[in-house]
């Protein structure tokens, strides 16, 4: 890219900062969706400083990174962690995000679990045969290698959580019954009914995205203004991971070129509502709005077969709009379902017997 192109491609950022949908600024707004953001909370004010969207490091936020490579292949998955006792909370982000989208919960939530974030294949720093097979059943297959790599046949207990699409390969792995000691799933701001109905809309909503940035800054901030993320400081330590440089162009583009999966889509969530009821341990659902809720999963939380907790004003990435709600909700989960050796005793809280 010419330094005239460059310009160009600046010009063309600040324009898109302020109307992040192009041509008459209308997004889809009212069309649901498992990726695209929600009208509140509101942007934050515009603020165009290099300081307020440097990037943060993940050391600030976990204990330590790690790479587990998958026996019988070339596989490497990327791993963050904190904490050192209690039970794991095992986290899953959403397609086009990263491990690090759990980062500022992480580190709330390891005051009293164990917390292991997971680059999923073609998503981070893992890397793996084939980045473009995002397949429920080959998602699945890295996330159980993972499990058993890292503790074999006698697991702590391990709470799943997975947000968006990484809440689809959460239900999967737990209906699949392979690992010892699941106590606990929680799935965020996905379900079957507005999945599905969304998925029509995708490539025009991806395709609405600003694809390229002169600067990881300029990343951050438009992810702020524009897209998944609302909370600024969540996006300085998460958005960077989801960037890789292109040497053609010289700027930077997404890790996950999403728009390539459209075949692995309808995969993710079809039966997904049947499943998440039908595994038999304790289950916690958290949406950013009521209007998700189809009917199966209407019936099953009348039937008190599930927690629901509605979070309000936030978008489609509650773990990093809300952080610190967030990690409330995970640790009284946690309690409430006597998860762990001994649980987790919070003062107060009225735990259910078992």
């Amino acid at each position: 890219m010419e330094p005239a192109d460059l310009a160009a491609l600046e010009e063309l950022e600040e324009e898109e900062l302020e109307n992040p949908g192009g041509g008459s600024g209308q997004q889809l707004r009212g069309t649901p969706s498992v990726f695209s953001p929600d009208s509140i909370p509101p942007r934050p004010a515009s603020q165009s400083s290099l300081q307020k969207y440097a990037p943060l490091q993940w050391s600030d936020y976990f204990d330590k990174e790690d790479d587990v490579k998958v026996a019988g292949s070339d596989d490497v998955f990327h791993l963050y962690m904190a904490g050192s006792d209690g039970p794991v909370v095992f986290c899953l982000h959403g397609g086009g995000y990263s491990g690090l989208s759990f980062a500022l919960s992480a580190s709330k939530i390891k005051e009293k679990a164990r917390v292991v974030a997971m680059d999923l294949r073609g998503h981070g720093k893992s890397v793996t045969e084939n980045d473009m097979d995002l397949s429920i059943e080959t998602l699945c297959n890295d996330v159980v290698a993972v499990l058993k790599t890292l503790y074999g046949d006698s697991s702590p207990a391990i709470i799943l959580v997975g947000h968006s699409m990484g809440g689809s390969v959460a239900v999967h792995v737990a209906a699949r019954k392979v690992i010892n000691n699941i106590a606990g799933l929680v799935v965020i701001d996905v379900v079957e009914g507005t999945a599905m109905a969304s998925l029509i809309h995708m490539q025009k909503i991806l395709s609405s995205r600003m694809q390229y940035f002169s600067t990881i800054e300029k990343a951050i901030e438009w992810s702020v203004k524009g897209g998944p993320v609302r909370n600024v400081e969540s996006a300085r330590v998460s958005v960077p991971s989801t960037l890789k440089y292109d040497d053609s162009k010289k700027c930077f583009t997404y890790r996950t070129p999403l728009e390539e999966s459209e075949k692995y889509w309808k995969g993710w969530y079809e039966g997904l509502s049947e499943m998440f009821l039908s595994c038999p341990v304790a289950k916690l659902l958290l949406l950013a709005g009521t209007d998700r809720l189809d009917r199966s999963l209407t019936i099953g939380q009348m039937q008190g077969k599930f927690q629901m907790v509605v979070v309000r004003h936030t978008g489609h990435a509650i773990q990093e709009d809300v952080p610190d709600e967030f990690s409330s909700l995970i640790i009284n989960f946690i309690s409430r379902n006597r998860i762990g050796p001994r649980g987790i005793e919070i003062p107060g809280l009225i735990r259910r017997p078992k």
